[in-house]
């Protein structure tokens, strides 16, 4: 699938431009605009900024108005904080990566417009797009770094389309033990919890047994977990009869 332009209208510190580049590469983006950028370009502080992202800069094109950046594209979206007084559709970070890949995939190209880090974008530069998108923040504070905003949209971006299954369980080289394998240690401990007499008590027996298995069988334990769990109880096995 193609994806959205990124362009930076008139940003004002390089390092703000090879943070960009860079959390536009994180989330997959690679399609970057400059609107009359103010430092020298290229500037070998954005690259040292962009910690790896310099194919981006590399292939990042230099406009001289935000007519001439968005000439070629379909739908222009304008990412800000503040409408201004102006009648536009206002998109959430979500909602709006949902219009553009819609737009997208029905043949259209589409950019997205960020403002000069100190004052954003102007009355006039946001009149003409489709849609402005506005990141829901702390009402009393809602001021971004250039970077941090490409981060917020760039990451929608990715997650719209991100296949991560919400958790995972790490084990390393040990797989999730069967539920044979831990039967067979819960067993063992259950005699030895007999022999000592942690389980006299008949009545409560039962119910001491399930809690002991529920607590065990939870905690998805690896096969080497286990292994470790039979080595203990052997050596608190090994030491009682000792003594």
């Amino acid at each position: 699938m193609a994806e959205p332009v990124i362009i930076l209208v008139e940003p004002q510190l390089a390092e703000n431009i090879g943070a960009a580049a860079r959390a536009m590469l994180n989330c997959g983006l690679n399609s970057l605009r400059l609107v009359q950028p103010r430092p020298d370009w290229p500037s070998e502080r954005a690259r040292n900024t962009s910690a790896g992202a310099e194919s981006v800069l590399d292939a990042a094109g230099v406009f001289r108005s935000i007519a001439d950046a968005t000439g070629d594209l379909q739908r222009v979206f304008a990412m800000s904080g503040r409408v201004r007084d102006l009648v536009k559709l206002v998109l959430t970070p979500p909602q709006a990566v949902a219009e553009i890949r819609a737009a997208i995939a029905g043949g259209e190209r589409v950019g997205v417009l960020f403002g000069p880090e100190r004052a954003g974008l102007l009355n006039d530069d946001v009149a003409l797009v489709d849609a402005v998108i506005a990141v829901p923040l702390n009402p009393a504070f809602h001021s971004l770094n250039l970077a941090q905003a490409v981060l917020i949209l760039a990451y929608e971006w990715l997650k719209a389309d991100d296949r991560t299954p919400p958790l995972v369980l790490q084990t390393g080289d040990s797989a999730v033990a069967g539920k044979a394998h831990l039967m067979s240690f819960l067993t063992r401990l259950e005699a030895e919890l007999d022999d000592c007499g942690f389980l006299r008590n008949a009545d409560k027996r039962p119910g001491m047994v399930q809690n002991i298995r529920a607590m065990f069988g939870r905690a998805q334990l690896t096969d080497q977990e286990i292994r470790t769990l039979h080595g203990i109880l052997t050596e608190l096995v090994t030491k009682r009869l000792r003594e």
